[in-house]
């Protein structure tokens, strides 16, 4: 057995202001991907994997039996395949925001949900609503909370753009240009990050009313902007507001920036080479980098990998 592919994904804007209703955008990333295999040998390299399918399992069935009008799955058939030697073999890394647990959980529903919703019925906005619903459910076993969003963008395979908790559509974004200068790339922070944790520094600080006001005047703001101009394709003033936002979460989050690259992300801001920003929730992994130069932010990042993921 060998499942269809599912991929990674990346939130080019939207990390934690989703949480307060900001604006979101999110894009398949198919550089990384994951299907579901059956490994009859049960070897070691897939073990680990296996053990986690038992207890995701096992999840389900709970989930299913406290909440069968949201959704049911063919149980019986997974377990008996992850007697079998079911695995999930992913070349997405875990920890560093690009959605691993989410294309997991994309192809579980692919193979075993009962009545599952399929990328080929027109997607009204109560269909996508409910998918989401349906993946914050599954992947909460992973994070704790999950907003069902990196699971339903790696299912449909298509941009998602997140107007609010209830208003979610499908988004066309600019073509790409070939030999455009401009880019967005990943950083490579060379350590992995732990969403949970994240999370709830975030959340404890939004007990402020400093921090709050701050998440809704500035760092919403700029976001909803950010979203605004990508759209439209206006990229002089979508890097007036990414090097914006990303003052604001240099100022205001720093426990999600891994320490070492603090100075490099003030680097960034202060010669206008390149601005970073956070890629899902940070303390390690990925950063997201926004540059209208890349050969200039190569050099000026020539101790990191970069990864483009979209030229302008």
């Amino acid at each position: 057995m060998h499942g269809p592919l599912f991929y990674s994904k990346i939130l080019l804007f939207g990390e934690y202001g989703i949480i307060k209703d900001s604006k979101g955008l999110s894009i398949p990333y198919n550089f990384y991907n994951g299907a579901l295999k059956i490994d009859e040998h049960k070897t070691i390299h897939t073990k680990k994997s296996n053990d986690g399918l038992l207890r995701f399992a096992k999840y389900l069935e709970t989930l299913q039996n406290e909440n069968p009008e949201l959704v049911t799955f063919d149980i019986e058939k997974l377990k008996a395949d992850v007697a079998n030697g079911l695995y999930f073999d992913s070349s997405i890394p875990q920890g560093y925001g690009v959605g691993s647990s989410g294309a997991l959980v994309a192809a579980i529903y692919d193979k075993y949900a009962n009545n599952k919703i399929t990328v080929l019925e027109n997607l009204t906005r109560d269909k996508l609503l409910q998918l989401k619903a349906i993946f914050a459910e599954m992947e909460s076993f992973f994070h704790g909370k999950s907003s069902g969003l990196d699971p339903l963008n790696s299912y449909l395979s298509l941009p998602i753009l997140i107007n609010s908790k209830d208003n979610i559509e499908p988004a066309g974004i600019p073509s790409q240009t070939e030999d455009g200068k401009g880019a967005v790339f990943l950083l490579d922070s060379g350590s992995t990050g732990e969403t949970a944790p994240m999370v709830q520094i975030f959340m404890e600080n939004m007990k402020q009313e400093g921090f709050r006001s701050m998440v809704k005047d500035q760092f919403v703001k700029h976001t909803d902007a950010c979203v605004h101009d990508f759209l439209k394709g206006d990229v002089k003033s979508l890097f007036g507001n990414v090097k914006q936002l990303s003052k604001v979460v240099l100022d205001n989050f720093k426990p999600m920036i891994p320490k070492q690259f603090h100075t490099l992300w003030k680097k960034g801001i202060d010669t206008n080479a390149y601005y970073l920003k956070l890629c899902g929730s940070g303390g390690g992994g990925y950063m997201l980098g926004f540059t209208q130069d890349i050969d200039k932010a190569r050099q000026a990042l020539k101790d990191y990998r970069l990864e483009v993921v979209y030229n302008f």
